[in-house]
Formats: C-alpha cells, structure tokens, sequence
C-alpha cells in the first residue's frame, strides 16, 4: 500500500511495474508485502516473511534483513535477538512487484526452532491422506 510517509514512488501502469527500472513495490491493503529469504550460496529457500514499506527501506539501507511481525505488530531485524543474522547479497522483485526474494547470507539457523530452513517438513500425499514427513 502506498502512503505519503512510504519512501517508494507509487506503483504506476502494468507496462512500467512489469517492464520499468524503477522499484514501486505493491504492498497489500494491509501495508505489507511477502518476502522469501534464499540462501545465495545454495538456493535453498530458508523462509518467507513479510516487510511494510519501513522493512524494505530499512533493508536497502543496511544490508541486513528487516521484516514485519504480523503476530507482533513490530518492525524486526532478523537476528537480533538470535545472532541469526541475514545479509542481503540481492534483491528480486517478482513481474508485477508484490513479492520480493532476498538473497542472503545466513548466519546460524533460519528457523527459529533451530533449523537451518523454516520449510523443514514435506506433505507426503498418500492413500491415507496428506501427513508430514521432516526432511532433515
């Protein structure tokens, strides 16, 4: 969603959000738009959040990984508690800019169980019905 206060030009026609060099991210009606985090090195995808326009900013900024706490209300920086930290290495806009791919940097698990990735299980489809398996 874009506000007076967001620091991001407002998203224009399909033609430039599609095929424009500028980045106007389309933030949901809630201000929020998803983000997925990618180890750089291996491609793993470790887990997806979600940044308001003050989160994104604050990542162009610095280097390191901000989101927004939906459960929390609160802007966060991954690791800040943890040590985990997340260094941006790139950022990817998808082809209408309403999600984005950090790839990072990750130092320590991503997981706040500890894991490496928060996508650490897998549905198995079976004749039974669905059940998840971890991959680990």
């Amino acid at each position: 969603m874009w506000t007076a206060s967001t620091p991001f030009a407002p998203p224009g026609t399909k033609q430039a959000l599609e095929e424009g060099a500028t980045l106007t991210p389309k933030f949901g009606a809630d201000g929020l738009i998803s983000a997925i985090a990618v180890d750089v090195a291996s491609k793993d995808i470790l887990m997806l959040a979600h940044m308001n326009a003050e989160a994104l900013a604050k990542t162009l900024e610095s280097g390191d990984a901000w989101y927004f706490s939906r459960s929390r209300n609160a802007l966060w920086r991954k690791g800040e508690t943890s040590g985990h930290t997340q260094k941006v290495r790139e950022i990817r806009v998808d082809c209408d800019q309403d999600a984005i791919i950090l790839m990072i940097e990750q130092v320590g698990p991503a997981c706040h169980t500890n894991r490496r990735s928060c996508f650490y299980r897998r549905v198995d489809m079976g004749t039974a019905g669905p059940v998840l398996r971890i991959m680990e």
